[in-house]
């Protein structure tokens, strides 16, 4: 709950505009309640990476134990997409961005959150293809970074007039499934240990 009337505050506001004191009244505390959770606003961003990847980590659960896991992470990411492009995430995702390239702190937490879902896709990468995690970072690592960055990039998106844009989303996706057929295309040699 309060991590949720944060989200807004920042949205409204921006990461610099909201004051620690803002912040804490969206919360319903007193500022220096507030600073007893959280200290500054990097403890602010994290506490909302930790939020976002343990639904990322459930997400990613059931791809992985589906029986047709590259299918399945169509389809989540198909849904997150579209989610982003009519929801009223973009602008708090677009300042925690921003804020991280300001940031050094706020870096390294952003940092973490791609390399942890990054972490996620070669996982399930691995499960499809057969191919052994260490082949699959070798090979596909990027793929999973660019995979990262579009749907980061249609986080930020704002849609116009509630409406999401059709087109944007269509071609996100077909980029997002091309950069999965390469993934999916791939074969273990005889050399290279499965799972």
């Amino acid at each position: 709950m309060i991590i949720d009337s944060i989200r807004k505050v920042f949205a409204e506001k921006g990461f610099d505009g909201a004051s620690m004191q803002d912040l804490a009244r969206a919360a319903g505390m007193s500022v220096g309640n507030f600073y007893r959770y959280f200290p500054s606003k990097a403890a602010i961003v994290e506490a909302l990476v930790t939020q976002h990847l343990a639904t990322m980590e459930q997400d990613f659960a059931a791809i992985i134990n589906a029986p047709q896991p590259m299918q399945r992470l169509r389809a989540t990411l198909a849904d997150r997409i579209a989610c982003h492009l009519s929801g009223d995430d973009g602008p708090i995702w677009a300042e925690i961005t921003a804020a991280a390239l300001r940031k050094a702190e706020i870096g390294t937490i952003v940092r973490h959150m791609e390399a942890e879902i990054i972490g996620y896709l070669i996982a399930v990468f691995a499960r499809d293809t057969g191919l052994g995690p260490a082949t699959v970072r070798q090979r596909y690592q990027t793929h999973a970074a660019l995979v990262v960055l579009l749907i980061k990039a249609s986080a930020m998106q704002k849609s116009d007039a509630g409406e999401a844009p059709d087109k944007l989303i269509a071609l996100t996706l077909r980029m997002i499934n091309r950069i999965l057929d390469e993934v999916s295309g791939a074969t273990p040699t005889s050399s290279e240990s499965p799972l």
